[in-house]
């Protein structure tokens, strides 16, 4: 049997477990990274980035990359899926990133991984294996023991869960099974006319119905256009076996209007995704292990969030650590900076979503009346989600760390 010794193994090559090793890389610790799979990809397509995972990728050194196949959409537009009506804007431009700091962006999520992994391959404190498949993690005391489906062992003195929803890592501190929405995505991105999407499609468009949303919104420099069709399936309710299927797609959004109708129709072919979440934890740590990303904190997608909140956690673990991991004390900090945060965007993606599916009439045009009194460069509500909680998190933390050095 091969075993082998680390300080940091990273369990999960997505974008939070890419980020987290560069992170922890960058702050002077040597990290071994593990993928399940032959070669680094994401599943899905579109990827929005709101400025806090801007300013994320930035503090990684990977923005560059990112802005060249980006596209930066000017607004967002809420649109009735029922009736075709405009509800309200959102401005994009200027205005939001003078606020923010950093713009919101859509892209591919492979163009988000791809920046992440060529800058984890160029880092001398980085090594990455694929068709590692974990089978079980262990507390040891000093160390953590990773066994591999093949026999491999491995051990560190600091193993981080980024594998994701059903992740491994997360049995040591709960053995909770993942909670079905009801709701079922069919993602896809098509090629277009790059001259075509700027003249009519650069803007995030989401179409909002009783028991539907439509998302859309170019990607890959406005070449391609990311769209995303969800659903509430009811047949699964009923027992039947044909649930979440390109039927049931085409018949929960029949009754919506023609533009939403015909192009759901055009994407019923796209790939099926049941949406799933789990409840918030009350602690991201089990000895020397600690969760990040959907391993940790797995939520609906309603906030765009979910990749946004990895890229955070893997900065804060890195600073909370300060670049050791022979005492394991900053992953106390990391806790008690991670868990109020990512639990409240789990907690609001829900009801965030209910208001976007809403079939009460009565809510529905309360809902409406709102939308179309606010302001678009009202931003009242996003700032919870994209100042910069990390500074403010983390300006304490690294100027107790100078001290202490």
């Amino acid at each position: 049997m091969t075993r082998t010794d680390h300080d940091v193994i990273v369990i999960g090559g997505g974008i939070g477990g890419l980020g987290t090793a560069l992170a922890l890389a960058q702050s002077g610790l040597p990290v071994h990274l593990l993928e399940r799979a032959p070669q680094f990809s994401e599943v899905g397509a579109g990827l929005q980035v709101g400025p806090n995972a801007v300013r994320a990728l930035d503090r990684l050194g990977v923005l560059d990359e990112i802005y060249s196949t980006a596209v930066f959409p000017q607004r967002a537009v809420i649109s009735d899926a029922l009736t075709g009506d405009r509800l309200t804007t959102l401005d994009l431009g200027e205005s939001f990133t003078e606020r923010f700091g950093y713009p919101y962006i859509v892209l591919h999520r492979n163009d988000v991984l791809t920046p992440l992994l060529d800058a984890c391959r160029a880092h001398p404190s980085i090594t990455l294996e694929n068709n590692r498949t974990v089978a079980e993690v262990t507390d040891e005391g000093e160390r953590m023991r990773v066994r591999c489906e093949d026999g491999h062992e491995l051990t560190a003195k600091l193993v981080v869960g980024a594998d994701g929803l059903n992740s491994r890592v997360r049995r040591l501190i709960a053995d909770d099974e993942p909670v079905f929405s009801g709701y079922i995505a069919f993602r896809g991105a098509t090629p277009v006319d790059a001259s075509a999407a700027t003249a009519g499609q650069s803007d995030v468009h989401l179409w909002i119905g009783p028991d539907v949303h439509l998302m859309q919104y170019p990607v890959r420099s406005g070449t391609m256009y990311n769209q995303v069709a969800v659903f509430r399936t009811v047949r699964k309710a009923e027992g039947r076996k044909d649930w979440g299927n390109s039927d049931e797609l085409l018949e929960r959004f029949s009754p919506m209007c023609d533009e939403v109708r015909t192009t759901v129709a055009a994407h019923a072919g796209a790939t099926a995704y049941p949406n799933f979440d789990k409840d918030p934890l009350t602690t991201f740590v089990a000895g020397r292990a600690v969760l990040i990303g959907d391993a940790a904190h797995p939520m609906l997608q309603y906030l765009g969030q979910g990749a946004c909140q990895a890229l955070e956690d893997g900065l804060t673990l890195a600073a909370t650590l300060g670049g050791q991991v022979d005492d394991v004390s900053g992953l106390t900090r990391y806790d008690e900076l991670r868990v109020p945060r990512t639990t409240r965007c789990q907690r609001s993606a829900r009801p965030w979503g209910e208001s976007w599916h809403a079939t009460d009439p009565t809510f529905r045009a309360y809902r409406d009346r709102y939308l179309r009194l606010r302001a678009p460069e009202d931003y009242s509500e996003l700032a919870w989600l994209y100042d910069d909680a990390l500074e403010n998190l983390l300006g304490p933390v690294r100027r107790e760390l100078e001290t202490l050095r």
